[in-house]
């Protein structure tokens, strides 16, 4: 087994071969399935000899098979711009994703912290040339593999598409904003400005906004993450949970904001309830973001709402 069995599959920076144990037996698919259980435990750290890399996990569809290809590749940003490059180590022969993506410009990032579906394109002339100059000011190795082939390295950018998960983190920072708005307004109550009507109707509008939110989810988004992800059942219990739990905070508020009465309600008391629906909030929508987010960007688009 030759190190150019590697080429292909994990490529980003200097592969030592001297580490790997490349006899009959080698199974390099076997090898990246092992890396990639790694990346995805570890938050998109790999430990060995690809310690300190940048990688990503790129998801593809087979431009033969019409199947699911994941390859480990290296991770570059340009002026904000992520891209990766088809260097497979140097080979004379582009890799199988860099056919993919020709074939279906469709695909999956991960980074560890994110995952997000993108457009990935091929670049070409002046473009390409900048891009790659960058890329090998980032990393020397990529010139070094330049250097060993007269085929121009790929680069290819990748462009992030509007997914199911960014629409969630879209309509929880609605939401944050609208409820550090109703602080506000609290506490100018607070501060002698009185309830005004405006808040009533503004608690009114939030408070249904957010049932509708919870609501959605608890009968579409989280049936269907638990029909894709089983393995979430724990995580979609506590975010139902907690659902209860910023309701049962909803309803004091409601009620609040619906009878107090100026010169005798305590306008303190809403403030804090207020506070606590908002820590309780902001927690549920971190956990939430963390949890769920990069699956559903996986799972498909945002809707063109």
């Amino acid at each position: 087994m030759s190190s150019g069995s590697l080429r292909g599959f994990v490529v980003p920076g200097h592969v030592d071969t001297e580490r790997i144990d490349l006899t009959e037996d080698f199974d390099p698919r076997a090898f990246q399935r092992g890396i990639i259980a790694e990346f995805r435990a570890n938050d998109g750290r790999v430990g060995g000899m690809f310690e300190g890399y940048r990688l990503c996990v790129l998801t593809t569809t087979g431009a033969r098979t019409g199947l699911r290809r994941e390859s480990v590749l290296g991770y570059f940003e340009v002026g904000g711009q992520p891209l990766v490059v088809a260097s497979a180590m140097g080979s004379d022969v582009n890799p199988a994703w860099y056919h993919n993506v020709r074939a279906n410009p469709d695909v999956v990032v991960e980074t560890g912290t994110d995952t997000y579906r993108a457009t990935a394109a091929v670049t070409s002339g002046a473009r390409r040339e900048a891009l790659f100059a960058d890329v090998v000011a980032q990393d020397a190795s990529m010139g070094e593999y330049q250097a060993n082939t007269a085929r121009p390295l790929p680069v290819v950018t990748l462009t992030r598409v509007r997914g199911l998960g960014d629409f969630l983190r879209e309509a929880h920072d609605w939401l944050r904003a609208e409820l550090a708005e109703l602080r506000r307004e609290a506490d100018r109550a607070v501060d002698g400005a009185g309830l005004r009507q405006q808040l009533r109707l503004h608690c009114r509008e939030f408070c249904g906004a957010l049932e509708q939110h919870h609501t959605g989810e608890d009968r579409g988004a989280f049936p269907m993450l638990a029909a894709a992800h089983p393995e979430l059942e724990p995580e979609l219990t506590r975010l139902g949970e907690e659902h209860k739990v910023v309701a049962a905070l909803q309803a004091d508020i409601r009620r609040l904001t619906e009878e107090y009465v100026p010169g005798q309600s305590d306008p303190h008391r809403l403030r804090a309830e207020l506070n606590r629906l908002a820590d309780e909030l902001e927690a549920h929508f971190d956990y939430e973001e963390r949890t769920v987010l990069g699956r559903l960007n996986a799972m498909g688009p945002a809707p063109d709402l």
